[in-house]
């Protein structure tokens, strides 16, 4: 199980990555789990520092990459 890092956002709860198999772990308030497949770690870096998770999900994620809900 991949270890998720809580975060303060209207509707992310938490996030994980691996960086070797550049995987992003999502995990959402309504308990929601996504992965996102071949994320770079600049993204992922990206989205961490965010003013906004949520935001910056929608703009440099959702849409960019594979997915799957868990």
């Amino acid at each position: 199980m991949m270890q998720r890092q809580a975060v303060s956002s209207d509707n992310i709860a938490s996030i994980g990555y691996d960086e070797p198999t550049q995987l992003l772990e999502v995990e959402f308030l309504n308990g929601g789990i996504y992965h996102y497949f071949n994320v770079p770690s600049v993204v992922y870096e990206g989205l961490m520092a965010a003013p906004s998770h949520g935001t910056y999900l929608n703009a440099y994620v959702k849409g960019q990459y594979q997915y799957q809900k868990l």
